[in-house]
């Protein structure tokens, strides 16, 4: 996701930089406008956190919501904006590797299943040696507020060569499959040349599935998938590739769409529409401009996958990926990809209704870092920040 290394090298920059609002962008035929009738509040002020990177609710008609911390620790509590109490749910902050970095407990995913099984999946980093877990858990069979530490199930794990692009989100789809973002494996400019290669795991997203394992593995592979019984030594998980850090996506409630913001190098950050067995250009591309197109895998590769929007580094450095919005109370935004950028705090709302000319409206520049955004099980929409708090868009009165 890039944003702690962005955020505590360059914050007097950025400071700088983000001060004056720039009113309209023009930008590869696309544009970008000022909405003023928005406002970032807390949601729940009785309730802090130490860096939140994910809010899901658990899909069994409990009206709960879990907040992840970045550090190793997940929070219940109940949808209730005056509440002050939170349980701690899960807590493995012992064998969560957590610099502050790009490194941690990343995400949360609830199986659909979950009010009947209890199972949930999270992914986290480890060190010695550094790698990313996706692993199991099952709630506790005495209080539902609680998970069993020792239920834990590894269900994945693979090799991280940097501390950074460590991707981070987990989600099942709509079809039931497990799915799963991850970054190129660090440093810049993609070193080892993992965006454009498909025998490893990074830069990519996945699709397993959990219900059915196969041979030796605790998942199986979706028959669908891209890759499913190559013989080229094609990583079978791969659903998407060409990414360089989609640390957040997520699916369309009406149509099961699925978007996702990726992280740039120097210059674009980009907002994908995401296929199956589509390529999306990394490390070949940048938003929609060659980076290393000269390399040898650039040129035997075609079909790269455009951005539907990108936008350039004086609006932001680090993009977040959200939702499209599918909420019961702000009907102007019905329909629209709401997302925002870390570092420069701004959240927009893009418009794909014509996807030749989308038009991108910036709806509100908050002061503080934004991590993530989650929907409740009547899909409201809400922000994580890096100020310790969960907030939620309102339009001003």
């Amino acid at each position: 996701m890039d944003f702690m290394n962005k955020y505590v090298l360059h914050l007097s920059v950025i400071t700088l930089l983000f001060s004056v609002t720039i009113a309209c962008v023009e930008s590869n035929n696309t544009t970008t406008t000022n909405q003023e009738s928005y406002e970032v509040v807390e949601a729940f002020p009785g309730l802090s956190f130490t860096r939140p990177v994910d809010l899901q609710h658990p899909g069994d008609g409990s009206d709960r919501l879990f907040v992840v911390e970045q550090r190793g620790v997940i929070s219940v509590f109940e949808n209730n904006s005056s509440t002050s109490n939170k349980t701690i749910f899960l807590d493995i902050e012992d064998q969560v590797e957590d610099q502050g970095n790009e490194e941690g407990l990343l995400g949360l995913a609830f199986h659909p299943n979950f009010a009947e099984n209890g199972y949930f999946y999270v992914n986290y980093t480890v060190s010695n040696p550094d790698e990313t877990i996706i692993a199991r858990f099952r709630v506790s069979e005495d209080n539902p507020n609680v998970a069993d530490p020792a239920s834990e199930q590894e269900v994945l794990s693979f090799a991280q060569p940097y501390s950074n692009h460590n991707g981070g989100q987990v989600s099942f789809g709509p079809d039931g499959y497990l799915y799963i973002a991850v970054g190129d494996g660090g440093a810049g400019g993609d070193p080892h040349e993992h965006g454009q290669d498909l025998t490893t795991l990074l830069g990519t997203i996945l699709r397993i599935d959990v219900d059915n394992p196969e041979g030796n593995k605790n998942y199986g592979i979706p028959p669908d998938n891209p890759f499913a019984n190559n013989d080229q030594e094609y990583r079978e998980e791969i659903y998407a590739y060409g990414l360089r850090n989609a640390w957040r996506f997520s699916f369309d409630a009406e149509n099961g769409r699925m978007w996702t913001g990726d992280v740039g190098q120097n210059a674009y950050e980009e907002v994908d529409i995401v296929e199956n067995g589509g390529n999306y250009g990394w490390d070949c591309r940048e938003g929609m401009h060659d980076f290393r197109d000269s390399a040898p895998v650039c040129s035997e590769r075609s079909g790269f996958i455009e951005p539907v929007w990108e936008y350039p580094r004086n609006q932001g450095v680090s993009i977040t990926g959200g939702f499209v919005y599918r909420g019961p109370t702000l009907n102007e935004l019905t329909g629209k990809y709401v997302y925002a950028d870390y570092a420069s705090g701004r959240i927009w709302a893009l418009d794909y209704s014509d996807m030749q000319n989308p038009i991108n409206t910036q709806l509100y520049q908050t002061d503080f870092g934004i991590s993530s955004f989650g929907v409740d099980a009547d899909n409201k929409l809400y922000i994580c920040g890096f100020d310790g708090k969960i907030h939620k868009l309102v339009q001003e009165e």
